[in-house]
């Protein structure tokens, strides 16, 4: 719930080749979405990726990235966390200039983001060190005594009377000639102004502490966190992996298969190929048969009709002798 999208695209994902450095392997096979997300509880942001099941892209973003214009359509980060360089292509130069613009107001948030916290170590650690140098009140009240060892001895008395007040106990009271001594009401009213003056500067010092160590608490939650997920999604591209190379061998399998088939088609192909040649030479030799028979056939015909014409002038001929008989 605290993990929300802020800024969604869409573009062809693409990897550094691990080996050569140089040429970009594809991560998505079609352009998928690529959106910019922002942590609430941990103030920070991503860009995160999905193909299906598979996380292609799982960048989070730090003051020192640089998205790099490589082209009209095309542009690359490198993320040293993943120890990749990820690159976007996208099908119009207005969503290369959005993305790029995005990125660098993320760029800025996370940069603020990191200048807080370090404010705020170092104030926690401002505070320590006010702590360890204001010291103890009997510290305090040495370094600011007065030279004159009579009036030191005095202050020292009236230290002790004051804390005792503190705590709730009454200080006997001492003979008039040596308590209070001439002058002291002054010192009475310093040391009480001091005195509360380091009452409130420890008070704020013990919020500023607490506060401290709740932030180091809530740091070590998003630790904590951060590094579950890490583990979550490192043993999901894991088991991806596992699985993918389960498939591989089954895969190549089916390749070799399909290409012992494709094989035995082409020879196939070829003897069919042979046999329509043979069929072709066939019908033509046939063809020419049939016109020389047509020719024969002819010639017969007109040979036969003539036998016929001679058979007909040969039986007027007998039908006439008859007659004349």
């Amino acid at each position: 719930m605290g993990e929300q999208p802020i800024f969604t695209t869409r573009a062809h994902v693409f990897q550094i080749d691990p080996s050569t450095k140089k040429n970009w392997v594809p991560a998505s096979k079609q352009a998928v979405t690529v959106s910019y997300f922002y942590d609430v509880t941990r103030n920070s942001y991503r860009i995160i990726s999905v193909d299906g099941a598979k996380v292609i892209i799982n960048s989070t973003i730090t003051p020192n990235m640089t998205f790099t214009k490589t082209s009209q359509k095309f542009g690359q980060w490198a993320d040293s966390r993943a120890n990749t360089v990820f690159g976007l292509g996208f099908s119009s130069e207005q969503q290369l200039t959005k993305f790029a613009e995005k990125f660098q107001e993320v760029k800025e948030a996370a940069r603020l983001a990191r200048d807080k916290s370090q404010e705020k170590i170092e104030t926690s650690s401002n505070h320590s060190q006010a702590s360890s140098i204001n010291g103890t009140d009997d510290e305090k009240a040495s370094c600011a005594g007065p030279a004159n060892t009579h009036l030191k001895s005095e202050n020292d008395k009236l230290k002790i009377a004051l804390t005792q007040r503190a705590a709730g106990w009454t200080a006997p009271t001492l003979p008039v000639t040596a308590w209070p001594p001439p002058g002291s009401a002054a010192n009475v009213k310093k040391w009480e102004i001091e005195l509360q003056t380091l009452r409130e500067s420890n008070a704020r010092l013990t919020t500023a502490l607490q506060d401290s160590a709740a932030s180091v608490e809530q740091w070590k939650r998003q630790f904590s966190l951060c590094r579950d997920e890490n583990d979550r999604l490192r043993n999901k591209e894991l088991i991806d992996l596992r699985k993918q190379s389960e498939i591989i061998p089954q895969l190549m399998s089916e390749c070799e298969y399909v290409s012992e088939k494709l094989e035995v088609a082409e020879r196939d192909n070829q003897n069919l190929e042979d046999k329509v040649r043979s069929l072709k030479t066939d019908i033509e030799e046939s063809k020419y048969r049939q016109r020389h028979l047509k020719v024969e056939l002819k010639s017969f015909l007109e040979v036969l009709d003539g036998k016929i014409d001679d058979l007909h002038d040969f039986r007027r001929g007998l039908s006439k002798l008859g007659a004349d008989n």
